[in-house]
Formats: C-alpha cells, sequence, structure tokens
C-alpha cells in the first residue's frame, strides 16, 4: 500500500506536517491493477491472421453482423469503402481491439447504402444529418459515414480513386486512403479523444508512399494543422523526421512565415471547434465566430446544434 504523505508551508516559510486525519481523503491509497487497455499487445499463434487481435472483444453475434452488412454491400452496387481501426491496421501495421465497423460512402449514395443494409435485415437511423447514419442489429452497429463531425473530410471521388484493397471479415473491401485517413484523424482532438498518434504511426509507416502533393492539397486552408502534426511527428520520432520530404515543411513554413508578416485578419473566428466539439463552446458562447458554421465552414446551425448537444446525449437507438 501507499502512504500519502501531506505537507504545507508555514507563514515563515518553513514546512510545516497537516492533521491528515482532518482532510477529505483516506490516509492511504491501496494499489489497484490497471484496467485493460484497448492498445494492449497480444502474443497470437505465428499462423494466426494478425487482424484477428481486432476482434477480441467481438461477440460472435457481432462479427456475423459485420461480416453479412459486408457482403450485403460488397453484393450491391453501392461504392463504399472501410476505415477506422481496419485502415489503420493495413496502413500503419497498428492492430488493437475494436467493437464497431466504419463504413465510409459518398454523400449521394447514403440512401442507397441504407436501403441495403435494410434490405438485408438491419434497422437504420440518420444519427447526424451532416456526416453519420448507423445500422444496427441489437446492440451492435455498423457506422455509415459520408463526413465527419466537424464537416470537413467529406467523402469525395479523390477517396475511392486513391483507396486500398484488403480482406476485412472475409470479404474484399477497398479501404480508406492513407491521405484521407491523417486528414480526418489530425481534426480529433477531443478531450477524451485524440488521434494524433494515429496520424504519427500511418506517417511512420508510410513516408515514402504518401502522395504528399495530395495531402498538402487535401488539407487546405487549414495547413497549420498538417504543419502541427509533422512538428510532433519529428518530436515523436527524432531520428525519423528526415523522412518528411523537405519540401513540404519548407513550403508549409514559408505559409507560416508570410501569414505573421500580413496584417492580421478582421473578425474574430475561432477554429477550435474544428478540433473539439466541446472544449471551444466556451469561446462561440463569449462571441467568437463559429468556424463550423456556413459561409466559413459546411454546416449549418442547426446541425452544429444537435451535434453539441449529443456531448451529454448520444442519439437513440432506433
Amino acid at each position: 500500500m501507499f502512504r500519502r504523505t501531506v505537507d504545507a508551508i508555514s507563514s515563515s516559510g518553513t514546512p510545516r506536517s497537516l492533521d491528515t486525519t482532518r482532510l477529505p481523503f483516506p490516509q492511504t491509497m491501496v494499489a489497484c491493477e490497471p484496467p485493460p487497455s484497448s492498445t494492449t499487445r497480444l502474443a497470437l499463434p505465428d499462423e494466426a491472421d494478425p487482424n484477428a487481435i481486432l476482434e477480441l472483444d467481438m461477440t460472435p453475434e457481432a462479427r456475423d453482423f459485420f461480416a453479412a452488412s459486408l457482403r450485403a454491400l460488397a453484393a450491391s452496387d453501392v461504392p463504399f469503402l472501410v476505415g477506422g481501426a481496419y485502415a489503420l491496421a493495413h496502413h500503419a501495421g497498428m492492430r488493437r481491439r475494436t467493437r464497431d465497423l466504419d463504413v465510409f460512402v459518398r454523400r449521394r449514395d447514403v440512401d442507397a447504402a441504407l436501403a441495403v443494409l435494410e434490405a438485408a435485415g438491419y434497422a437504420t437511423c440518420v444519427a447526424f444529418p451532416h456526416w453519420l447514419a448507423k445500422a444496427w442489429c441489437g446492440d451492435e452497429h455498423v457506422d455509415v459515414i459520408w463526413s465527419s463531425g466537424n464537416g470537413l473530410a467529406e467523402v469525395d471521388d479523390l477517396w475511392f480513386e486513391h483507396a486500398s484493397r484488403g480482406e476485412v471479415f472475409g470479404v474484399e473491401v477497398g479501404l480508406c486512403p492513407a491521405e484521407e485517413t491523417i486528414f480526418a484523424k489530425a481534426f480529433i482532438q477531443e478531450r477524451e479523444r485524440y488521434d494524433g498518434a494515429d496520424v504519427a504511426h500511418v506517417l511512420r509507416a508510410c513516408c515514402e508512399d504518401l502522395n504528399w502533393p495530395r495531402l498538402v492539397a487535401r488539407f487546405g486552408e487549414h495547413w497549420r494543422v498538417l504543419l502541427s502534426q509533422l512538428v510532433l511527428f519529428g518530436f515523436i520520432y527524432p531520428t525519423e523526421q528526415h523522412r518528411i520530404p523537405p519540401w513540404v515543411m519548407r513550403e508549409l513554413v514559408a505559409r507560416l512565415e508570410a501569414e505573421a508578416a500580413a496584417p492580421p485578419e478582421g473578425g474574430r473566428i475561432c477554429r477550435g471547434t474544428l478540433l473539439s466539439r466541446a472544449q471551444y463552446l466556451a469561446d462561440v458562447d463569449e462571441g467568437w465566430d463559429d468556424a463550423r458554421l456556413w459561409p466559413a465552414g459546411s454546416m449549418t446551425s442547426e446541425e452544429i446544434a444537435r451535434w453539441t448537444a449529443a456531448i451529454h446525449e448520444p442519439p437513440p437507438h432506433p
């Protein structure tokens, strides 16, 4: 066991002991085993499918549901890609337990994709009209995604043109490209979830194979977010930072220098809401313009309100 020691500074500046019996916490703390981590490395037999670790927390019913969903979509005319943990495993070799399945489609194909899943016997609902629907089988669900919570990562033709191929639940599928995986994950910086580690792992695995002009173009006016991830990559892996093409860093740093020398922009816009739907609401309440809101962003006030309400109240199960 660990004993808690509490000292304080007296008015004379010398330490003095406190009477811990009057403090609102126990004087002793018992060491506890940490909870199991979703990223715990497990030993698998040499002949096992390395992707098996992704499914360790799934029930047989969930595996059957996910496999049947992919088979139904693959047999249809609806173009789709698989992302999430499966794309990350493909691009970065990072395999961690997952309990869901992310399917990506173009916005124009959402209704058709949901119709395929409904015909397969699953209930569907549009959780958030600007980016996410779900198909349900009991308590398990498949996410059908056509954008992102901040409205930036709209699935377009380039996702499909540059997709990789892989096998998920025995079904040959397209996998979200590495560039779009980096782009979407770079903006996920919530207090309870930060995907920067995923970005760093994809960069470490794919630096030489990335289409860097396309990646820079994908970030567009939000190039600062890409620059921040590349700077952190050099901090995380100091021996690997040379693998980032020098022209990319020169180009982004030159933009930074040019912006610093330019007159400040008018108005007060907060782009923090593109990184976290919760942590910058105080700024919006103080009168800062929300960068997600049209015309600066792609979302309506109603979509933002619904997405914000779900911070504490998830959308209902159909």
